[in-house]
């Protein structure tokens, strides 16, 4: 048989059949059901936005060292002749202690050669008046003694004059009456020179006291006691041994107050100073007025040692700011002054804070109020939160500072308020949430720098 009639006759009747059962069904099946489209609620976790009272800190570390230092250096040379037994290094010694004393024999000697020549130069004083008053008394009776000449004169020239008397006599008389006038003159002269006499004795007096008064000096300083109460750092003298002047015997470091130089960044500094301000910060130049504006900040600072599990405090006071920025770390150095730093506070037993210790500060400003939510609830200057009816909202909101993991807010968010930890993506304003509330992240946050 040939395709065609194949075609004709099996193809098409079998298609025309499964048209018509298809035609069938169709006709006959009830309508598709038609389902409306639901809205899909995102799940997300939130927490409730609460007021706390919170306190800014920032932490910085840094080594102990003594406010004070005392180098014990010679003023004048000798041979030491005592040192105190405790000048040992780490022992403490109170303050008015001798810590060595060098022989006086030479100091002695110097001492009496001065006095010496101060008597020698009174002496000479004396003698200067003595003799004034000898020639004083020798000038009256020669002058005495012109006057006779002086007649003699008169009467010879008067008798020359009436041609009684030779030239050779008058010349006589006129040498004599010369010569005593000369002696005059001598005395006088001598006279002239005492008060020049005086007054360079009384100099020479002067410099001899001025040798005493050098001598007993350095015979105080061939002494040296401690100032303040110290430990000493090291030494290196010996009974016997000579010193030199200008050399350096022992160093000792000052119990009372120590400090430390906490090392702290620019940014997180000035956020806790801006903190600390009631008013707007004026402009001082006086570096005391600088100085008393620090401390008048309410700056509370703690020193904190950790030893194993314990930790060791000590209060401390911000004192000044260091002179300069740290090149390799551009942090700034904040000074920090602990007083007592060698005593007990009560029953606290605790180690002396001496120099080296590498201890960790504290600085915290006044406590401030407000809502206390994790940074990353914060995204790019929002806050998200989900409102009454579980939609997304989000409102622009500055933190007044960031601490750790905690952002405090006083403003723009309200106490109570669904804050929503991590918004869905992509972020639809309005769009329906599924709100979980996280009540672990809000217990990291009152345990963590919320509690500080």
């Amino acid at each position: 048989m040939k395709t065609g009639f194949k075609l004709i006759l099996i193809t098409l009747p079998l298609a025309a059949i499964g048209l018509g059962i298809l035609a069938y069904v169709v006709s006959s099946s009830p309508p598709p059901e038609r389902l409306e489209v639901a809205e899909r609620a995102a799940a997300v976790r939130v927490i409730t936005a609460q007021s706390m009272t919170v306190t800014p800190y920032i932490t910085g570390f840094g080594i102990v060292a003594p406010e004070r230092t005392f180098e014990a250096i010679a003023e004048v040379g000798g041979r030491i002749d005592y040192v105190n037994p405790a000048l040992r290094d780490g022992q403490i010694l109170p303050a008015g202690d001798v810590l060595f004393r060098l022989s006086p024999a030479d100091f002695n000697l110097a001492i009496a050669q001065a006095k010496a020549n101060i008597r020698a130069a009174e002496a000479r004083l004396v003698e200067i008046d003595v003799s004034e008053q000898n020639q004083r008394n020798a000038l009256e009776i020669e002058r005495e003694a012109l006057t006779v000449k002086t007649s003699d004169l008169e009467r010879a020239e008067a008798l020359f004059s009436a041609g009684t008397m030779s030239q050779g006599n008058r010349d006589v008389t006129r040498a004599a009456h010369l010569a005593q006038r000369q002696k005059v003159q001598g005395i006088e002269s001598t006279l002239a020179l005492f008060p020049t006499q005086r007054a360079v004795q009384i100099e020479q007096i002067a410099v001899y006291k001025a040798s005493l008064a050098t001598a007993e000096l350095n015979m105080a300083r061939s002494e040296i006691t401690l100032p303040f109460a110290a430990r000493v750092a090291s030494h290196s003298i010996e009974v016997g041994q000579y010193l030199k002047a200008g050399q350096t015997a022992a160093t000792l470091d000052g119990i009372e107050r120590a400090e430390v130089v906490v090392q702290l960044s620019m940014e997180s500094f000035r956020g806790l100073v801006r903190l600390s301000q009631t008013s707007p910060p004026e402009l001082l130049l006086d570096p005391s007025q600088m100085m008393q504006a620090l401390r008048g900040l309410g700056i509370v600072a703690e020193l904190q040692l950790r030893l194993g599990a314990e930790v060791v405090t000590w209060p401390a006071t911000v004192d000044r700011i260091s002179d300069g920025i740290n090149q390799q770390s551009g942090t700034v150095g904040v000074v920090v002054v602990v007083e007592n730093a060698y005593g007990r506070t009560g029953e606290n037993i605790r180690p002396p804070l001496t120099k080296g210790m590498f201890v960790e500060a504290v600085l915290s400003a006044t406590a401030v109020q407000g809502v206390v939510l994790p940074r990353s609830a914060l995204r790019d200057g929002k806050v998200f939160m989900a409102d009454a009816e579980n939609r997304l909202q989000s409102t622009s909101a500055t933190p007044q500072f960031e601490q750790g993991e905690i952002a405090v807010f006083t403003n723009k968010i309200a106490e109570g308020s669904r804050i929503v930890l991590v918004p869905p993506v992509p972020v639809i304003e309005g769009q329906l949430l599924d709100p979980h509330t996280d009540e672990a992240a809000m217990m990291r946050l009152l345990a963590g720098d919320a509690q500080q």
